[in-house]
């Protein structure tokens, strides 16, 4: 925790313990409501829930990468004690339709069918090919070894530059293991790369990530057979998404579907998506009539739980010899992994808006190929296409700094949007409605001690000290509240992305607020809570947040793409106006005044010129409910609803900076310094800002040093296990300081914008350009992710021709 996280929760404790106070919500480092329940055990995760009679299911995966099943036997695992039923994909066949991808980026993208359970053919390690249902899980999961599964084995493919070749191919019918290409361009690139002074050219490799959340997936689907009704738990995301897309895949008619996503332990991505499991679990309800759960094992769900970016990045960058950028090139390839999940191809198309980054450029050229291969399918994973975007423009200036011989910071400040140019439209097509640049980076600078780490490595250059120190700089911008429906539409997504919110004015002036967004960890119902609380002028203790499910609150897009609070919290905001707008008329008529003479403030309703004539809102929540005295031709409520589709995507910005010390002998890297200065607009709550940045820098600093999804050449997933894939700790990571700036959103009242992704987004080239940059006096001018010991040992060892 930071100085500044202790000192605003010691001041909110102190706070809370003398009383209410009459300032504003908005703004105040409020503790989270969610949490008692969270640290008292009073949690209700899906693998938690019971039913009786429920049966437990297990899946039987592929052990081969690529193989034609020839016979799948159950026979022998009916036999099994304990054990109600078992099916193949065959068996299931005529019911369980195809996993859904609602992202064709092209016309003529390649979407080949997607069985919950493989028929035919397995495509990875860990594709489904058969389910047991038994009385308890282990009976189940015991079960899976009688079953018999003849398979011919086929070649695999999993390097993207060999499946292009279609020598192997993933999906025979498709004829290609291209999925699409999609171009972009503005600009003529060739003629800028003709008229600069220099380009640059760099290779970099955004390696394979496993998101881990906390709690491994679930999912409990409890039917109601007299109505032929069933109610779907799954630790999910998207519990509207996954509610109507059960229903299309499955043939259920929709409104005999309840989802409820219950405590849900982290997402990051890899819970925005319908799984094969789901739509299993529900078939074996339909048919069995009796509740059915499944929980994933860590292993397992390392291998059929969507993984995060694998991309190749191609990138040239031309400028003028004074450091001015003229245009960049993009070449992309992005591994989609065996099948297309939710989003899965729209990922990388994300990041083809986010490679310029905050820099002015007269042309811009970006090409990404879709390719399948024989692995776990990817899709979204924390930033989902950002961080692979700043990644590489990040890298690609300190590049280009080295060739120019520039300090990196100046080239960024001179290619960089200027605060007085906002609104800007950038090369990409987006319009960025503001920023400050400047005002961020000079105070990361300051806090950082830039200028004084940069003598200190210049002196420790000159004595050839066995310990290095690597500066690395990260100026960012992303795209978040991923939101504008008619954006979305034109980039062929399959829905909108607006938000919706209700607000329940109760008789006793308690407030319900009812929401679209589903969180999972990123405190929500603290948040809505507060701009509630100040919209309405109630107290923060008196507002309920109702949230992730389909029956409370039917209407809603769930929770991605920093899109919570910049669409779904300005919905609460703007429904709130619309509730006072309503308690402005019945206050009018029992005021005996005109609405217009009528003030609103701290929750009271006064007449201009007669505060002693007021009303508060309370009063009039609960004179509406009697409704002995209503305006004429009004209804009796005052609960109102509002649906937010944005005008623009919310941009936050910031400058991280990163000091390392590598041991020149080892290769052994230390954070020694990492500062954060986080531009996110007006801030809500300053305590979940700050726990939304360090998290977020850990799983960046997490992709730069420890993390990586290695397969072998036959497909086998090596890193299949926590004791393989390495996931940091506490104790793993530095000391972060962070601060704020605050320029406001104009693209939506609350000034908001998002940061559930900010850290990751930015930290990964922050600590990356420092490993290189304490490099570069050596011959290394790239250390390929993560940036082990070895990798660095190994990158000095070629540079220096030791060896390896």
């Amino acid at each position: 925790m930071s100085e500044i996280d202790a000192g605003m929760v010691a001041a909110e404790v102190a706070s809370e313990v003398s009383g209410p106070t009459n300032r504003l919500e908005i703004g105040r480092a409020r503790l989270r409501k969610e949490d008692a329940k969270l640290i008292t055990g009073q949690t209700n995760w899906t693998d938690n829930i019971q039913f009786p009679g429920m049966v437990h299911m297990a899946v039987l995966r592929s052990p081969m990468a690529h193989a034609k099943i020839s016979r799948v036997d159950v026979s022998a695992a009916l036999q099994r004690t304990g054990v109600i039923a078992a099916y193949s994909g065959a068996d299931l066949a005529g019911e369980q339709g195809s996993l859904p991808c609602a992202w064709p980026v092209t016309p003529d993208m390649k979407q080949p069918a997607h069985p919950p359970l493989a028929v035919d053919e397995v495509r990875y390690v860990g594709d489904g090919v058969a389910v047991v249902i038994a009385r308890d899980r282990y009976a189940a999961a015991d079960a899976l070894e009688a079953i018999e599964v003849d398979y011919e084995p086929l070649p695999a493919v999993v390097d993207m530059e060999e499946a292009l070749k279609d020598e192997v191919l993933v999906h025979t019918d498709a004829g290609t293991n291209r999925c699409f290409t999609w171009p972009f361009a503005n600009g003529d690139y060739d003629a800028a790369a003709k008229q600069a002074d220099v380009v640059v050219k760099r290779r970099f490799i955004q390696q394979r990530l496993i998101p881990t959340a906390m709690e491994p997936r679930g999912v409990v689907v409890a039917p109601l057979a007299a109505s032929e009704e069933y109610t779907v738990y799954s630790t999910t995301q998207i519990p509207h998404i996954l509610r109507l897309m059960l229903a299309m895949v499955t043939g259920t008619p929709e409104q005999k579907l309840r989802v409820v996503a219950p405590d849900v332990g982290g997402g990051f991505g890899s819970k925005l998506n319908v799984y094969a499991e789901e739509v299993l679990a529900l078939l074996v309800a339909r048919r069995l009539g009796r509740p059915v759960k499944w929980t994933e094992s860590r292993s397992e769900g390392y291998q059929a739980t969507i993984h995060g970016r694998d991309q190749i990045q191609d990138i040239e960058v031309a400028a003028k010899k004074d450091g001015t950028l003229l245009g960049l090139k993009v070449e992309l390839m992005a591994d989609m992994g065996a099948y297309l999940q939710l989003v899965t191809p729209g990922v990388p198309i994300l990041g083809a808006f986010m490679f310029n980054a905050i820099y002015k450029m007269q042309a811009y050229s970006f090409t990404c190929h879709g390719v399948f291969t024989t692995k776990t399918p990817t899709d979204a994973y924390r930033g989902a296409g950002r961080p692979e975007a700043t990644f590489g423009i990040e890298r690609m200036m300190d590049e280009l700094a080295v060739e120019l011989g520039m300090d990196p910071m100046e080239l960024r400040k001179k290619n960089w949007i200027k605060h007085e140019e906002f609104p800007y439209d950038t090369i990409s097509g987006l319009t960025y409605d503001s920023g400050n640049y400047e005002a961020a980076t000079a105070k990361a600078m300051q806090l950082f001690d830039y200028d004084g780490l940069r003598r200190e490595q210049t002196e420790r250059r000159d004595r050839n000290d066995p310990v290095q120190l690597g500066i690395g700089i990260s100026t960012f911008t992303e795209m978040c509240g991923l939101a504008p429906s008619r954006v979305l539409g034109s980039l062929s997504y399959g829905a909108g992305g607006w938000e919706a919110a209700s607000i329940r004015m109760l008789p006793t002036g308690k407030v319900e607020v009812v929401t679209g967004t589903a969180p999972h960890g990123q405190g929500h119902v603290t948040a809505w809570s507060q701009i509630a609380a100040d919209a309405l002028g109630v107290p923060f203790e008196d507002i309920e947040v109702v949230h992730s499910d389909t029956r409370a609150a039917p209407q809603g897009m769930d929770t991605y793409g920093s899109r919570s609070l910049v669409v779904g919290g300005v919905a609460v905001h703007l429904a709130c106006g619309k509730v006072i707008d309503k308690a402005r008329r019945v206050a009018a008529h029992l005021l005996e005044a005109a609405e217009a003479d009528l003030e609103f403030a701290a929750g009271t309703f006064s007449v201009k010129g007669s505060p002693e004539a007021s009303m508060p809102i309370q009063q009039v929540a609960l004179a509406t409910f009697a409704s002995h005295n209503m305006p004429e031709g009004m209804e009796p409520t005052l609960n109102s609803d509002y649906v937010m589709d944005p005008e623009n995507f919310s941009f936050p910005h910031g400058t991280h900076l990163c000091a390392v010390d590598i041991d020149m002998e080892t290769g052994f890297p230390t954070i020694r310094s990492y500062v954060a200065v986080d531009d996110v607009g007006k801030v809500i709550n300053p305590l979940i800002v700050e726990g939304q940045v360090h998290g977020g820098i850990a799983q960046g600093v997490a992709q730069a040093l420890y993390e990586e999804a290695v397969y072998d050449a036959e497909g086998n997933l090596t890193t299949g296990s926590l004791v393989d894939y390495y996931v940091p700790s506490a104790a793993d990571l530095p000391h972060f300081t962070t601060d704020r700036t605050e320029t406001p959103a104009t693209s939506n009242p609350l000034g908001v914008k998002g940061v559930g992704e900010a850290g990751t987004i930015a930290s990964t080239p922050a600590v990356v350009n420092a490993i290189v940059d304490a490099l570069r006096p050596h011959g290394v001018n790239d250390v390929r992710m993560p940036c082990s010991p070895e990798r660095i040992w190994r990158a000095l060892q070629s540079a220096t021709g030791g060896g390896s």
